[in-house]
């Protein structure tokens, strides 16, 4: 096959997609598309909400052209879908955005054309649920008149040092020859280089093991901290003596959200049972981690009746709701979680976060961010993602936010020396 030389369009211009589209449009032609008009419009003013890419950088790109005018599409020989694949209230894979997406793109493909698809899925999907979508609006047939290639994001959110450049990407194609050039494609801007998988499946199935195999190391630490709260001693510590030993992975407890590694098993895990095997291990990982949130609200709860206090009429705060730290991406955030279980034992909660959009919050999760300080004083204190600016905090300053004789300090991610933190008047949880 030709090489990949014509414009590309970029579909989807989130955390994946952006700087996706950024980093092409430093060289050659670029139309990134979005359904969303606001988002458009702001990186059409050379802002960024979701932080991933600079205003300089966006300047940088000077060859993209940001729209929701489908019609501009038909210029393009490569099309780069990058929508979110999430799962639906019964996390079951909710693959709407990638159908309709594919519609979008089989609207204007035309003779020649290679549709690389981004966006984590289960094996097969690829050709299962999104050619038959492009063939059908069209007209054409795959390998004779259009081409497909499957290269799974490996996009970090609020990473500033593990970028998109700097990270192997695997590539794929439905042919040898689109393998190529698929991969020749992304070898023009990723320096880490790529890995060529010998087949679309292989490539699916890499990325959403990645995933996957984090959850579980991650579940085990979880499971371990429930283990050793049970014995009376300190994860952090023990987590610390195993890891003088070379080989110990240095995973630790926390709550696992995201767009990515709590949602990707249960797209691995829907396609294991569509042909016949129910998986147990992934499961069993899942399901830890989806309840440590619960669990971290009800050993709160638990510290503050054992301090006298009456529960209903207290006040909880809690400092961070995005999934991870310095990010302002709010997306699967188990914070939320949290915050539902303390409000079913009838506790007023406040949340806050340095990093997350308000108007986006309220939005998602009905929830209105507000401030904790010391004119605002809550009876525990629940330090819930590790943000540079709760990071940095001394325990004495966090005691400040708190009232009464007794508060209690919920640092889920261990970011405070206990000590310390009991020295300060708090009594202390961790994972």
């Amino acid at each position: 096959m030709k090489q990949l030389d014509g414009v590309i369009a970029v579909i989807g211009l989130g955390y994946v997609g952006l700087p996706l589209a950024v980093e092409f449009a430093k060289s050659r032609k670029v139309i990134g598309f979005d359904i969303n008009a606001l988002r458009i419009a702001e990186l059409q003013a050379g802002k960024d909400s979701t932080l991933e890419v600079s205003g300089e950088e966006l300047q940088a790109a000077s060859h993209a052209t940001y729209t929701t005018d489908l019609a501009l599409l038909k210029q393009c020989q490569v099309f780069i879908v990058t929508v979110p694949t999430p799962v639906d209230t019964a996390n079951r894979p909710d693959m709407t955005p990638l159908i309709k997406a594919s519609e979008t793109v089989g609207k204007v493909l035309s003779q020649g054309t290679v549709v690389i698809y981004e966006s984590t899925v289960y094996p097969g999907a690829t050709e299962e649920v999104c050619v038959p979508v492009l063939e059908k609006f069209s007209g054409l047939k795959l390998n004779q008149d259009f081409f497909c290639g499957y290269s799974p994001e490996r996009i970090n959110p609020g990473d500033k040092v593990n970028t998109l450049t700097k990270i192997k990407k695997i590539t794929s194609g439905s042919t040898p020859e689109v393998a190529d050039a698929v991969d020749a494609l992304y070898r023009s801007i990723i320096t880490a280089g790529t890995h060529k998988a010998s087949s679309l499946k292989v490539a699916e199935a890499a990325k959403v093991i990645e995933n996957t195999q984090r959850d579980l190391n991650i579940a085990l630490i979880n499971e371990l901290s429930v283990i050793f709260a049970r014995l009376g001693i300190d994860t952090l510590d023990v987590l610390e003596a195993a890891g003088s030993k070379w080989n110990f992975l240095p995973f630790r407890p926390g709550l696992v959200g995201g767009h990515c590694i709590g949602v990707d098993p249960y797209y691995l895990t829907h396609k294991a049972e569509e042909v016949g095997y129910h998986p147990q291990v992934i499961l069993a990982g899942r399901r830890i981690n989806d309840n440590m949130a619960r669990y971290v609200a009800r050993n709160t709860i638990k510290l503050m009746l054992q301090n006298g206090m009456d529960v209903p009429r207290c006040r909880v705060g809690v400092l961070g709701l995005t999934f991870k730290e310095n990010c302002p991406d709010i997306r699967n955030s188990k914070v939320v979680d949290m915050v539902r279980e303390f409000e079913g034992w009838g506790v007023e909660v406040v949340v806050a976060d340095a990093w997350a959009n308000a108007e986006e919050v309220q939005h998602e999760y009905g929830l209105k961010l507000a401030v904790v300080d010391a004119a605002h004083s809550v009876d525990a204190l629940v330090v819930a993602v590790g943000h540079n600016e709760y990071r940095h905090a001394q325990p004495s300053a966090l005691r400040t936010l708190c009232r009464g004789d007794k508060p209690v300090l919920a640092d889920v991610k261990s970011l405070y020396d206990r000590h310390a933190a009991a020295a300060a008047g708090f009594t202390v949880f961790r994972l």
